[in-house]
C-alpha cells in the first residue's frame, strides 16, 4: 500500500504528467524539456529525478547527450498504470495546453533535426565541417559592404552574423537589458562594428536614407503596429536599398502571446505582402522559408525595395546620413 500511495502522489502532479505525455511520444532531453514545459531547468531536473526512482522514466546517454524516455515497455510492474496514462493521454489530446505543449515539441524537434551533433548520432549522413552558418558566412562573400539595420535585435546573434559581411550593422531593440547582453556578446566575439540603438520599431532612433538593407527576423509579430514599424524600415532605406522580413504564416497558437510576448499570431502571405506595399515599397516577394509536417508554425520570408532616387540631391543626403552612422 506504501508503494502504491507513492506512486499516487508521484503521478498528482501536472508537470510530471505532462513530462510522461512527452517522454511516451519522443526521447528528450533536460534542455529540450525545459523549452517545452517553460518550467526552470531545476525544477525539470527535481521531476526527472523522482519519474526516474519510481521506474516509469529511464535515462540514455547517446552522443554525448543524455535523454530521457518513458520507460512504459520495461519489466516494471508499471504496465497497468501506463495503460491508464496512454488513454488518458489520447483524451486530453484537444486540451489547449496539450496542444501548446506539442507544438512547442514540435519546434524542439526541429531545432534538434537541424542540429549537426544530432544528424551524426542518429546515425545520418556524417560530413565533417557541415555548417548552416558557415554557408550563410560564405555567401556573405558576394555581397558588397552594404549599412545593414537589424530592427528587434534581441540578444544580437543576427546582428554579429550580419557584421561578418556589412561595413556597419546598427541594430535596434526596446529592451535596455536585452541589448547589454547582445553587446556583450559581440564583445567576447571580437565583434567592433555595430552599433546598439534602445527603440522602438515603430519610431526608430536613425535619420532618413541611412542603411542599404534593413533586417526584421522574427520581429513583425512583435510590434504593436506592423504597418508602421514597415514604414519606418522604409524611411531609413536609401533609395534602392532592401527590407527583408522573415516571421511566421498566420497560425493559432495562442499561448504564444504569454509565453513570448507575441502580439500577432503570425501574417497571411497576402497581409504580409499588402503591409510591404503600403510602406511605399516595391518589388514585393512573399515565400515560405521554412515548413515541417504537423509543425504549426511555418516561418515567411518577404523582400521588397525602395524605389531608386535621382538626381544629386539624393546622393548627397545618403553621404550625409553615412558619416552621422559612423562613429
Amino acid at each position: 500500500m506504501q508503494s502504491a500511495s507513492s506512486l499516487y502522489r508521484l503521478l498528482g502532479d501536472d508537470a510530471r504528467l505532462r513530462m510522461l505525455r512527452l517522454l511516451s511520444a519522443e526521447r528528450l532531453n533536460v534542455t529540450e524539456l525545459t523549452a517545452v514545459l517553460g518550467i526552470a531547468q531545476s525544477g525539470v531536473s527535481r521531476h526527472l529525478g523522482l519519474l526516474k526512482d519510481s521506474g516509469l522514466v529511464v535515462e540514455q546517454r547517446e552522443g554525448g547527450y543524455t535523454y530521457y524516455r518513458a520507460a512504459a515497455d520495461a519489466a516494471n510492474g508499471h504496465r497497468p498504470v501506463w495503460d491508464l496514462l496512454q488513454r488518458q493521454f489520447r483524451d486530453a489530446g484537444g486540451n489547449p495546453a496539450i496542444r501548446a505543449d506539442e507544438a512547442r515539441l514540435k519546434e524542439v524537434l526541429r531545432l534538434r533535426k537541424e542540429s549537426f551533433a544530432v544528424h551524426g548520432a542518429e546515425g545520418r549522413q556524417l560530413v565533417p565541417g557541415r555548417s548552416w552558418a558557415a554557408w550563410a558566412r560564405v555567401l556573405g562573400f558576394l555581397l558588397p559592404p552594404v549599412r545593414v539595420a537589424d530592427l528587434g535585435c534581441g540578444e544580437g546573434y543576427l546582428t554579429i552574423e550580419a557584421a561578418r559581411w556589412a561595413s556597419r550593422v546598427v541594430a535596434v531593440d526596446r529592451s535596455r537589458e536585452v541589448l547589454a547582453r547582445a553587446r556583450d556578446l559581440a564583445k567576447r566575439r571580437g565583434v567592433r562594428n555595430i552599433l546598439w540603438k534602445q527603440g522602438d520599431l515603430e519610431r526608430l532612433p536613425l535619420p532618413d536614407r541611412s542603411v542599404d538593407i534593413v533586417l526584421l527576423s522574427q520581429a513583425l509579430h512583435h510590434a504593436a503596429d506592423p504597418a508602421r514599424a514597415l514604414a519606418e524600415a522604409a524611411r531609413i532605406l536609401v533609395p534602392g536599398g532592401r527590407v527583408l522580413v522573415l516571421d511566421l504564416r498566420r497560425h493559432e497558437q495562442q499561448w504564444v502571446r504569454e509565453r513570448l510576448g507575441d502580439r500577432w499570431l503570425g501574417f497571411d502571405d497576402g497581409e504580409l505582402a499588402r503591409l510591404l506595399k503600403g510602406a511605399g515599397l516595391t518589388d514585393v516577394q512573399v515565400r515560405v522559408g521554412a515548413r515541417l509536417t504537423g509543425d504549426p508554425f511555418t516561418v515567411l520570408i518577404a523582400s521588397a525595395a525602395r524605389e531608386k532616387g535621382k538626381g544629386k540631391r539624393e546622393k548627397e543626403k545618403g553621404r550625409r546620413t553615412k558619416e552621422e552612422l559612423t562613429p
